[in-house]
């Protein structure tokens, strides 16, 4: 009887021995469970981000290709309308009707102008490509703009082009 009760205990612990590992084994399946859903919901989230900016600034492309021709149509339009014939007047107020309805198209679609003369100069709204030092402007103040930027939504897709007050620097030529 005493060789069977060792057997017995050497059975038991045996089995405790295999249900301590089972446990182990138990807990690590669980905790890289937990690990691969936290990483799904991760990329889940990811993903959505992404395609929620995708999404949002899906009009760019279009809008950049836009403004050369906005650029132009405020070039034509600047004409003096004292020095053309009546004929010449109209077709620029026909030009003017054009460059208005491209306006509006653009701010349907959240296409801000930044707002530069006169304001100080801000490097991620404007590009300063001239300065002056001219009396009557504080510095760093933007005096000339040579073409407009713009904001898609809260973007900056182009900034502004200006020429910039700097007391104490040589003028540009």
């Amino acid at each position: 009887m005493t060789k069977k009760k060792e057997t017995n205990k050497d059975e038991l612990e045996k089995l405790k021995l295999e249900n301590e590992e089972l446990k182990l084994e138990k807990e690590e399946i669980n905790n890289k469970l937990l690990r691969s859903l936290a990483d799904l919901q991760n990329y889940k989230k990811r993903k959505d981000e992404e395609l929620s900016r995708m999404l949002k600034y899906s009009d760019e492309e279009l809008i950049m290709d836009l403004l050369p021709t906005i650029d132009n149509f405020e070039r034509a339009i600047k004409l003096d309308d004292d020095d053309l014939t009546d004929e010449l007047s109209r077709f620029l107020e026909g030009f003017k009707m054009i460059y208005t309805s491209v306006v509006q198209i653009l701010n349907k679609y959240e296409v801000k102008e930044i707002e530069s003369l006169n304001k100080t100069f801000d490097p991620k709204y404007h590009q300063a490509v001239l300065t002056d030092n001219l009396e009557g402007y504080e510095d760093n103040i933007i005096i000339e703009v040579l073409q407009k930027g713009y904001i898609y939504k809260d973007k900056v897709i182009r900034p502004a082009m200006v020429k910039v007050n700097i007391k104490g620097e040589m003028k540009n030529e």
